[in-house]
C-alpha cells in the first residue's frame, strides 16, 4: 500500500507541473478619454430694467443712484477678463448716444435737443479690479467713489462704444482684467475658496455688485458725462449734449440704453 500511494503522489507533482507551463493569458484594452471643454459662466441678478424717472427738481440737481442694482458672479476654467459696455441702435450707426423713444412737448424749442451721450451713466462696483496690472490710474475700473465734482469726469463713465464684444482699448475700464495679455483673473468661481488668502461668495473677487448714477442738472445738460477719448478711455460721441454746450439742453422724454456685461477669455 505505501509503494502505491508514492507513486500517485509522484504521479500528481508532475501533472501539476504541465499545467504550469501551459498556462493560457488574454486581454483586452479599454481606451480612456478626458475632453476638459472651457467654461465661462457669468451669472447677474437684479433686475434686467433699471429705470430712472426724474419727476422732482431735487433729482435733477442731486441725480437718482440706484444702489447694489446688479450682482455680477463668475465660474471659469480659464484665464478671463470682465468689462462693461454702454450700446444702443444709434451707437450702432456710429453715433454713442441714447436712444430716444418718445419726446415731450411739442417740439418747437430749439434748444432742447435728444442727442444724449452715453456716458452720462455711471457706475461704481463694490471691490477693486483685482488684476494688479490693470493699470496705475483710478480710470482702470469703477472702483472710485461717484464724484460731486463735474471737474473729475472719466472716473465713473461707463464705457461706451460701438462694437460692445470687442475689447476695450489698453486704459479703458474693466471691472476685472484689461487689455493686455497678462492683465486677467485666473480661472475659479465665488462658489468655493481660490487658494490661499481669497474669499468665497460675494467677498471673492469673482463676485461684484454694480451701482448706477445719473446727474441730470438744472437745466438738463448732464455735467458730468464726457466725449472725450482720454476720460476713462471712452470713446468719442459726436453730436453730444455735454456741460461745454451750456446753450442746449435735454428734451423731456423717454431715453434707452443698454449696459452689457461680457465676460471673455484672456
Amino acid at each position: 500500500m505505501k509503494k502505491v500511494i508514492l507513486s500517485i503522489a509522484v504521479v500528481s507533482a508532475l501533472l501539476a507541473g504541465t499545467n504550469a507551463k501551459a498556462q493560457l493569458i488574454d486581454e483586452q484594452n479599454v481606451t480612456v478619454t478626458m475632453d476638459l471643454q472651457p467654461i465661462l459662466q457669468l451669472g447677474m441678478e437684479g433686475s434686467q430694467n433699471i429705470d430712472f424717472v426724474f419727476d422732482q427738481i431735487s433729482e435733477y440737481v442731486g441725480g437718482i443712484t440706484q444702489y447694489g442694482a446688479t450682482a455680477l458672479s463668475v465660474s471659469s476654467t480659464v484665464s478671463w477678463d470682465l468689462y462693461a459696455a454702454a450700446f444702443s441702435s444709434a451707437a450702432a450707426g456710429g453715433n454713442l448716444l441714447w436712444d430716444n423713444q418718445v419726446s415731450y412737448g411739442d417740439g418747437n424749442d430749439a434748444n432742447a435737443v435728444t442727442t444724449l451721450p452715453l456716458t452720462l451713466l455711471e457706475l461704481h462696483q463694490n471691490r477693486a479690479n483685482p488684476d494688479g496690472n490693470a493699470g496705475t490710474g483710478t480710470d482702470d475700473d469703477y472702483f472710485t467713489a461717484f464724484q460731486t465734482s463735474t471737474t473729475s469726469m472719466g472716473m465713473n463713465n461707463v464705457y461706451a462704444t460701438s462694437t460692445p464684444y470687442v475689447r476695450p482699448a489698453s486704459g479703458a475700464k474693466y471691472i476685472a482684467g484689461g487689455n493686455a495679455s497678462a492683465d486677467f483673473v485666473a480661472g475659479g468661481t465665488y462658489l468655493v475658496e481660490n487658494g490661499a488668502g481669497t474669499s468665497v461668495g460675494a467677498n471673492s473677487n469673482y463676485y461684484y455688485t454694480i451701482d448706477y448714477r445719473i446727474v441730470p442738472g438744472l437745466p438738463a445738460v448732464f455735467p458730468r458725462a464726457t466725449s472725450s477719448a482720454s476720460n476713462g478711455g471712452n470713446n468719442t460721441t459726436s453730436a453730444a449734449l455735454n456741460a461745454s454746450t451750456t446753450s442746449l439742453y435735454a428734451r423731456p422724454g423717454v431715453y434707452t440704453a443698454n449696459v452689457k456685461y461680457v465676460l471673455v477669455e484672456n
